[in-house]
């Protein structure tokens, strides 16, 4: 902990970041399966969009491990916090936190939420390089001492006492440190403001424990900053992660994806780095019909697919509500006897990616919810019970209101379909024969 402010033996990180890097935290990150992540981009296809979003997952781990850290020596002044997490339970946090995307394989996210049948969460994919064979799982027991089980505890829940749930609220809750990194980073790299209009320190200085003992609160004088958190997730999902532009290259190549995937080894696949997982893609898609899709956003010529319609929960609901949340083949479905319908319109024959469904997921994103404590009451309070803006924007909207159904078509023929008229009441009519 010294090394916070030593300024000695420390990796230096944007945005003028330096990282307490002993031998022991040198031994981990010098693995095969650590330096992986440096071939893994943080932010996969955003790039095409932002062109600056070229920074790596193996950077956002040195940040989530120094946030770690600060977590750590805040929380030390706790005394509760000190019953409840001892030397070896403290190291335990550090070594999850730099090993908490362990398991991301290049452009895993989209993969995951397209929810296919038999596809590990990248949580699970990480015991694959924490199994006693690998180097990453001896350097954990030699120099740490520290069992490889104990991390993937914390990363995967099997087991579960107040003490775990405590370090994974620290790892993965509303406040934690893999948010506190991403949210920031991200903004830097995208060169938008908007993910770090918060007071990082004012939320770390305010770090208290839940009435429980079992999570993450916040003193009240922390009320303001996390407010600001939640705005700057909320901004950042708005106008980056789920940017039109950015879910048009995400929805080709998920579409690809789905065609290709049981053309490969996923298990062999997902060990790669992300310039061979290109490659592999563009290489099984040529001269198919996903070519034009992997070629749009890999390709010498940037030719990403155009926004065509747009639903939401409250514009065109009925559209909304059919689609959203619903398995990816049914989307592809839709999309393919849109292209029929809507091809017939325009009177051109459409190809079955022509036209593409971009949807929000199952699994919504996690609600902010931490308590407030408030010394003089002597009472924790829910934070959006006293925050009228942590009320309108962290609840279950969050998802309704950022994520919406938008279909997307090559650029060839995406102005014709936008200019349809009465658009959204032909899409109604096509989605209604899909499963009759």
């Amino acid at each position: 902990m010294a090394r916070l402010d030593a300024g000695q033996g420390i990796v230096r990180i944007p945005d003028e970041q330096d990282v307490p890097f002993t031998p022991r935290v040198r031994a981990l990150v010098d693995t095969v399966e650590f330096r992986r992540l440096a071939q893994i981009s943080q932010l996969g296809l955003v790039s095409r969009i932002y062109p600056g979003a070229m920074h790596t997952r193996f950077e956002h781990a040195l940040g989530v491990f120094h946030n770690a850290l600060r977590y750590l020596w805040q929380l030390a002044k706790d005394e509760r916090f000190r019953q409840i997490v001892d030397c070896h339970s403290a190291e335990v946090l550090m070594t999850a936190a730099l090993l908490h995307d362990l398991g991301h394989w290049p452009y895993c996210h989209p993969i995951e939420d397209m929810g296919l049948a038999d596809l590990p969460p990248h949580e699970e994919f990480a015991a694959e390089f924490l199994s006693p064979q690998r180097e990453l799982a001896q350097v954990l027991q030699a120099e740490w001492h520290i069992a490889p089980e104990e991390v993937l505890d914390v990363l995967v829940p099997r087991t579960d006492t107040p003490r775990l749930r405590l370090l994974r609220s620290i790892l993965s809750g509303p406040i934690d440190i893999d948010k506190m990194d991403y949210l920031g980073r991200d903004s830097l790299h995208c060169g938008v403001p908007y993910g770090r209009n918060f007071d990082k320190h004012r939320l770390i200085q305010s770090l208290v424990l839940n009435e429980a003992g079992d999570g993450l609160a916040l003193n009240y004088k922390g009320k303001t900053a996390a407010e600001l958190m939640v705005f700057a997730r909320y901004v950042m999902f708005s106008e980056v992660y789920w940017h039109h532009a950015v879910r048009s290259a995400t929805c080709m190549f998920a579409r690809a994806f789905f065609d290709l995937r049981d053309r490969l080894d996923l298990r062999e696949l997902f060990q790669k780095t992300e310039a061979d997982v290109i490659h592999d893609l563009r290489q099984l898609a040529r001269g198919g019909s996903c070519e034009p899709l992997l070629e749009g956003i890999f390709g010498p010529r940037r030719q990403i697919y155009k926004r065509v319609a747009e639903f939401t929960l409250h514009h065109h609901a009925e559209v909304y509500h059919r689609l959203a949340r619903r398995p990816f083949d049914y989307l592809v479905r839709c999309a393919q006897r849109l292209a029929e319908v809507l091809g017939a319109k325009i009177g051109e024959r459409l190809e079955g990616t022509d036209l593409l469904i971009d949807a929000p997921p199952g699994d919504r994103e996690v609600e902010f919810r931490v308590d407030i404590y408030f010394p003089k009451e002597g009472r924790y309070r829910p934070l959006g019970e006293v925050s009228p803006v942590v009320r309108a924007l962290a609840g279950t909207q969050f998802d309704d209101y950022v994520k919406r159904v938008r279909i997307f078509a090559h650029p060839r023929c995406a102005g014709r379909l936008a200019a349809i008229d009465n658009l959204a009441g032909n899409v109604t009519r096509a989605l209604e024969t899909v499963d009759s």
